[in-house]
C-alpha cells in the first residue's frame, strides 16, 4: 500500500546545508516535493520573508501551500511526515 503525502514545497538556496540536509532525507525516503531555489528569484524570496519575520530562511516547508517548518530538524521531519 502507497502512503499519501501533502504536496510539498521546499525553499532552498543552492549552496545552504540545511537545505541539502532536508532535501537528502526527503529522496531517501522518496517522498515527493518541488524545490524553489530563492537565489536569483526575487518572488520566492519575498514570499518567504513572508512566511518567516522578514527573514530569508531556508529551508522553509509548505504542505498543501501552507507554512509548516522553517529549518526543520531531522526530528521535526519524522513527525511531520513518518
Amino acid at each position: 500500500m502507497s502512503r499519501t503525502y501533502p504536496q510539498i514545497t521546499l525553499y532552498t538556496r543552492e549552496w545552504c546545508g540545511h537545505s541539502m540536509m532536508v532535501k537528502r532525507w526527503l529522496d531517501q525516503r522518496r517522498i515527493p516535493y518541488t524545490e524553489i531555489d530563492i537565489t536569483d528569484d526575487r518572488q520566492a524570496g519575498r514570499t518567504v520573508e513572508q512566511l518567516n519575520g522578514g527573514y530569508q530562511s531556508v529551508p522553509t516547508v509548505l504542505f498543501d501551500g501552507v507554512h509548516v517548518a522553517t529549518e526543520p530538524s531531522i526530528l521535526e521531519l519524522e513527525r511531520l511526515l513518518g
